[in-house]
């Protein structure tokens, strides 16, 4: 299905990688390669799949990383524009911040998840049938802490959303809902409506999205994620690349223009462009940023390697 001109695109990517260490210091989390495509990419590709040609992207830490990353969008098939975000202040001050550039109803990701959605159209559909004011993106889960680190979603019997909780204690159901929303424009009266918590001093986007249910527009679901992470810790850049790698049949992939000495072994792993190592040694299950160079002959394992050292991922979640 294509609704071009349809809707607009959003990505919020002005959050900072604290949990990640000194690499989230130095490369936006939006822009993070997986299998050597930045993280953003795989989204702004689903999005044009589906006819979304005009994205708005929200930055600002390190901001000017992901606009020389991406430029005009042009790579990818859509034409960017970027806003600053200069106070965050959570997801749904981030959303208010764009009602003078949004004109149209709008799919809005948040830019530091992974998601395969093979079928991404079938939230458009959901929308576009029953004249929903929201269609959120939902997955059944089997791990309980996964809703948990999220907001669970509480349906009524037609289907439609009766409640959203963030990041709730205790567990209503396992369905989950994954960062990724398709709004119409009564969003912005919802957010405007929506009050700072006091749990973490942000304007939450559950809570406009509740206002949006209690003043009694329609919010529905639709099951289009079939896997996703948020990226937040170095370990969870190492699980979407193998995850890639598999999906492609790959056991590793190497990028241009490197270089490897003879008895180099890689398993699961990828490497960027311009590596260079040059001594036989095996890496299993890292990420090798481009322009690294190896010179000793040693076991890498779990870990993402940049020109500044060697990150391990065990532990860091």
């Amino acid at each position: 299905m294509s609704v071009k001109g349809t809707y607009q695109g959003v990505i919020l990517a002005a959050g900072r990688g604290s949990r990640m260490g000194p690499f989230g210091s130095q490369i936006p989390k939006p822009i993070v390669p997986i299998c050597n495509k930045p993280l953003l990419a795989y989204q702004l590709e689903q999005m044009r799949r589906v006819g979304i040609e005009e994205v708005l992207i929200v930055i600002g830490h390190l901001g000017h990383r992901i606009t020389s990353t991406l430029g005009d969008g042009r790579d990818y098939g859509v034409r960017i524009t970027y806003v600053e975000q200069e106070e965050c202040l959570g997801i749904a001050h981030a959303v208010g911040q764009l009602e003078s550039h949004v004109d149209r109803p709008f799919m809005l990701f948040l830019g530091d998840i992974f998601f395969e959605l093979p079928g991404l159209h079938v939230m458009i559909e959901e929308m576009e049938r029953t004249q929903a004011a929201a269609v959120l993106a939902v997955k059944e889960e089997v791990d309980p802490e996964a809703v948990k680190r999220n907001f669970a979603v509480i349906l009524r019997e037609d289907g439609s959303v009766r409640r959203v909780i963030e990041k709730p204690r205790r567990l209503p159901n396992m369905l989950k809902g994954c960062g990724l929303y398709l709004f119409d424009l009564p969003i912005f009266e919802a957010v405007a409506r929506t009050p700072r918590t006091a749990m973490r001093d942000e304007y939450e986007l559950t809570d406009s999205i509740q206002i949006l249910i209690d003043y009694e527009y329609g919010v529905r679901v639709s099951p289009v994620v079939e896997w996703d992470i948020n990226v937040t810790y170095i370990g969870d850049l190492i699980r979407c690349s193998r995850h890639v790698l598999a999906r492609e049949g790959k056991s590793s992939m190497v990028g241009e223009g490197c270089q490897l000495a003879d008895g180099v072994e890689l398993d699961e792993t990828v490497l960027g462009n311009n590596v260079a190592i040059s001594r036989p040694a095996r890496l299993e299950r890292c990420v090798v940023l481009s322009g690294v160079e190896l010179n000793a002959g040693v076991h890498y394992a779990d870990s993402v390697i940049t020109a500044d050292g060697v990150l391990h991922a065990a532990g860091d979640d």
